[in-house]
């Protein structure tokens, strides 16, 4: 019994030594290993790749090139593979063959995003919160607002973009791609030069690559320039997308340049005939014209007298005592106002409308006469 006893023991330690100087392994999801193919089976290759166990590559995980032509498979070869699935209750891990490349581009493009690279992508398809694009036999995601236009639109499926990897981790499937970073790269990289070969006044034309509430930016020989809404139109509009569009090509003119901040200010509504300058010597003072409501605020409301200009109507000339113009108007409405102040040259114009009919009875005198029939006296 005691012989016994001692056998076991030392069969016990044998066991423990060779599995305490057995290799630590180490198989994680998205690693490239080598392995050797060792026997095909029905819908599986096994092959050794040094775990415990051989590892499977399901057939659907080998590429055609690599089942067919001379270069096809065979026991023996030596590839490599990716690790596709770690190891199950068996001690079993999956690989696959034909991601090993897609694995080396993820290395790659997390080396690119280490050394701050730009690469190219093809826009694909539009989602929702940004646009997906191919990359490397990849797809990646460009959220809007790493996009140059902030909004995706239909116009950008198939273009080409240069851009910056954000994230890209395999593991996640994760592939974050940015525009606005690539381009601001190559915007320090021109825009001296492009800016120094612009002038005030200058007709130029542009893309429109961008639209916010406040303008739009318009793509000027690789710069971008604003044209704030109050130089889109003579014309009062709500927001610019009212007459912009994402990759609309305009002429506008160089309101201003900033040498030192590199910045550039446009007009499109100066590229038209100017409208105050039309309606000199057609308006007069004590003048009673029609007109339309186009803003409503608390001091007063804006009418449209001729296209593109608008006048000041207070709330102190629409009624007696202390009137609310939100009770008295609505925008849109078609109103008789008499002319109070006339001074275009200003871009200014005061209206009446508790005046009208005083106007119309013949009784009501212009400041301006007033003043100069006092003068005379």
């Amino acid at each position: 019994m005691t012989k016994m006893l001692e056998k076991n023991e030392a069969q016990m330690s044998e066991f423990e030594k060779l599995f305490l100087n057995s290799p630590s392994y180490s198989f994680k999801v998205a690693d490239v290993v080598k392995g050797t193919i060792v026997k095909f089976d029905k819908a599986e290759i096994l092959v050794d790749i040094g775990a415990k166990s051989e590892a499977l590559l399901p057939f659907r995980e080998v590429s055609k090139n690599d089942f067919e032509g001379e270069n096809k498979l065979q026991v023996g070869d030596e590839r490599d593979f990716l690790i596709l699935k770690e190891e199950n209750e068996e001690g079993i891990i999956t690989l696959s063959l034909k991601r090993v490349s897609l694995a080396q581009n993820w290395t790659r493009l997390d080396e690119i995003r280490q050394s701050n690279e730009t690469i190219t992508a093809e826009i694909s398809s539009l989602v929702k919160g940004g646009v997906v694009v191919d990359v490397m036999d990849l797809r990646g995601f460009v959220p809007s607002s790493q996009l140059r236009t902030g909004t995706p639109f239909e116009g950008l499926i198939g273009k080409t973009i240069d851009v910056k990897v954000i994230e890209a981790d395999p593991k996640k499937n994760k592939l974050i791609l940015s525009q606005r970073l690539a381009l601001a790269e190559q915007r320090e990289q021109i825009v001296e030069d492009v800016i120094n070969q612009l002038e005030v006044e200058q007709e130029v034309e542009g893309q429109v690559v961008r639209i916010a509430d406040f303008g739009a930016f318009i793509d000027i020989n690789g710069v971008d320039g604003l044209l704030p809404i109050s130089e889109i139109s003579w014309q009062r509009i709500k927001h610019p997308s009212d007459v912009l569009q994402l990759g609309q090509s305009i002429k506008v003119i160089i309101l201003k340049i900033d040498n030192e901040l590199n910045r550039i200010s446009l007009s499109l509504k100066r590229m038209g005939e100017n409208p105050w300058t039309k309606i000199e010597g057609q308006f007069k003072e004590g003048q009673v014209v029609p007109g339309q409501v186009n803003k409503i605020t608390s001091f007063g409301a804006f009418i449209n007298i001729f296209p593109g200009v608008e006048a000041l109507l207070p709330a102190a000339e629409m009624g007696e005592g202390q009137i609310n113009p939100y009770n008295v108007l609505n925008v849109g409405d078609e109103i008789e106002v008499l002319i109070k102040r006339f001074t275009p040259q200003e871009h200014r114009i005061g209206l009446s409308f508790k005046d009208v009919e005083k106007a119309k009875a013949g009784k009501y005198i212009p400041e301006s006469e007033a003043r100069a029939t006092f003068e005379e006296n």
